[in-house]
């Protein structure tokens, strides 16, 4: 198969086609992060765009129309795009560090402690954003924050 099986009737571009969106549909850039920067935030997104994520699975439940709920993932997306600027405005160096670790050591948190202790830290300090695991033990501290954590590779 070649390349131009998959082009679409309306551009030569293969592969770089998006789809036209409804003219009522406000338009958003999209993310344009790979998983693990995405990972990395994942807690933070989860946090600062909470009722967004919320206002979206509602209307999910309404419909099973992929149309129905465009506006309200427009907005989550937005969102993501805001929280993902501010990270790298004020915690480049150690959103950097964080993400390259995961992505170097397939994606696996329990690996990447360390330069997650300093992201966490940094967004703390500058965003006054707070890394909170769901279902978490109440009363005990979260995983990333166990005073002396044993680092390596296999988990007992």
């Amino acid at each position: 198969m070649t390349a131009t099986t998959y082009e679409s009737s309306q551009s030569n571009d293969s592969f770089n086609v998006a789809p036209k969106m409804p003219a009522n549909i406000p338009h958003v850039d999209e993310v344009a992060a790979t998983s693990a920067p995405l990972k990395s935030a994942a807690f933070f997104l989860g946090a600062y765009c909470k009722e967004y994520n919320e206002d979206f699975m509602l209307c999910k439940n309404e419909s099973r129309d992929p149309a129905h709920c465009l506006k309200e993932g427009r907005k989550v997306t937005r969102c993501a795009v805001d929280l993902i600027t501010k990270m790298r405005e004020n915690c480049a160096q150690q959103f950097d560090e964080h993400w390259q670790c995961l992505e170097k050591r397939n994606q696996e948190y329990y690996l990447c402690r360390k330069p997650e202790r300093k992201l966490n830290a940094c967004m703390f300090e500058k965003l006054g954003l707070t890394k909170s695991i769901p279902g978490s033990p109440a009363g005990q501290p979260q995983i990333h924050e166990v005073s002396n954590p044993i680092y390596k590779a296999i988990q007992k």
